[in-house]
């Protein structure tokens, strides 16, 4: 009996009739918003997680993730659309199965697919005739096949394809982000043949009628890296003009609004203190590693992605000139730095540049503190930066804190910063993302990345 025979059409008509039992392995940023929003279209969900506490938090209706509200959540439990459970045997009653855990990368920037192999292990252990595997983590072209594959097949006795199907489709979460969304950003889909991509086409489709079928997964896997590894290149690119209209007395942010009047041909980028998030720093590990495979070796990709690890370093040079301005040194000096998330708006901090920030001024004998009223705690160090592992407590902004601060270094630009209050009150100011660039007060204390000095 095969996969493209009643083992097909059977989960295809429970699929088409919203009779199909969903799970999601990971509650995080991608699972949640992908479990909530099948759950919407009317079937029912169970989100699988490690965590206790976010269990717990779903099944009492309520969410930690901004991008899905807490009604929502609320009213999906109270229908009995969405639950939440810690034991994977709850998969043996699933018909389709999506991985959504974290990919990052190792001290040294080797891909750490660990997650993604114990989610395969608990599937493959209690796999059945039919079911659907869907791999939604970013990852490097091969994983579903070469490591996905054989642990599934290796642990059930069954042979994908024919007894089970599998497919790869990104994710492409863009937290914060109200208008791309789930429900409104097309999906590309890579099945391991066509059927398992028609039976993941007609699964997306009931919250998301904009489907790109690829060739396999692999294609699926690198569009990808491709999408992110686009954005880390061009950051890159006006990070590196940032340090060069710096010297020449440019301001770079001047300079990209006069490039973005032309209507085709222009993209515009912005430079900052780095790149943050799941993707953008660790996706051109991920494809740089998997290609020295091939024997290649994506300097391009790689370039870009030291100029943007480099930036951390260009901001502590730039608030050691700001303090130079006072006839003042790094050492002892107090450095607030405002926004830790990855982006503005938001409560995400993985990945973010303040985390290398941070931790290399307080290397340099700084004493620093944070205020970001989306994260509360700040974790960082542990590594060859800052051995000790180091938890800091957001602090109110307040004038006195403001004010005792030898600089404040803006590094994430929420909207909620009143910005000219933040310069009249203090001493100085190293502004990373141009958030002072139109103030008229207290130009004199600010020193903008990319632009050159006020006098």
């Amino acid at each position: 009996m095969r996969a493209e025979g009643s083992y097909y059409s059977h989960v295809a008509t429970r699929i088409r009739n919203k009779e199909a039992v969903v799970c999601v392995i990971g509650l995080g940023y991608v699972g949640l918003p992908l479990a909530a929003e099948f759950a919407r279209a009317g079937f029912h969900v169970c989100g699988l997680d490690v965590d206790s506490e976010r269990v717990a938090a779903i099944n009492r209706g309520e969410s930690y993730i901004p991008d899905v509200d807490a009604e929502t959540v609320a009213s999906l439990v109270a229908k009995g659309y969405l639950e939440a459970v810690s034991d994977y045997d709850v998969l043996s009653r699933a018909d389709v199965i999506f991985i959504c855990v974290p990919t990052p990368f190792t001290p040294t920037r080797a891909p750490d697919i660990s997650f993604i192999a114990r989610a395969a292990c608990g599937i493959g252990e209690r796999l059945r005739r039919g079911q659907l595997v869907v791999l939604q983590s970013t990852t490097h072209p091969g994983t579903t096949e070469e490591d996905v594959l054989p642990i599934l097949e290796e642990r059930s006795g069954l042979k994908a394809g024919v007894d089970f199907h599998l497919a790869f489709s990104p994710e492409r979460i863009n937290p914060g982000d109200r208008t791309y969304t789930v429900a409104t950003t097309p999906k590309v889909i890579g099945g391991l043949t066509p059927l398992c991509s028609e039976l993941a086409s007609a699964l997306f489709s009931h919250i998301n009628p904009q489907i790109a079928i690829v060739s396999s997964p692999r294609a699926a896997e690198m569009s990808k890296l491709l999408e992110n590894i686009f954005r880390s290149v061009n950051i890159a690119l006006v990070n590196e003009l940032a340090k060069l209209a710096e010297r020449m007395g440019i301001d770079i942010w001047e300079v990209i609004a006069a490039a973005s009047t032309k209507p085709f041909g222009f993209m515009p980028f912005y430079p900052g203190a780095g790149v943050g998030g799941h993707c953008i720093p660790v996706d051109p590990y991920y494809l740089s590693w998997k290609a020295r495979e091939y024997d290649v070796y994506t300097k391009f990709v790689e370039l870009a992605a030291d100029v943007n690890q480099s930036m951390p370093y260009h901001v502590v040079e730039k608030v050691t000139e700001a303090l130079s301005r006072q006839g003042k040194c790094l050492r002892g000096a107090k450095i607030l730095i405002l926004g830790v998330a990855f982006k503005k708006d938001i409560d995400d901090a993985r990945n973010s540049p303040a985390e290398r920030v941070i931790e290399l001024l307080i290397r340099a004998g700084a004493v620093a503190s944070y205020s970001d009223p989306y994260v509360p705690k700040y974790c960082l160090g542990g590594d060859a930066f800052c051995p000790e592992r180091v938890t800091l407590a957001s602090v109110a902004l307040d004038e006195r804190v403001v004010a005792e601060a030898d600089c404040v270094v803006v590094v994430t630009g929420h909207s909620c910063y009143d910005y000219q209050w933040i310069v009249d009150h203090a001493r100085t100011v190293v502004d990373t993302c141009n958030t002072t660039g139109l103030l008229r007060r207290g130009r004199e204390k600010v020193v903008r990345l990319g632009a050159p000095l006020e006098r």
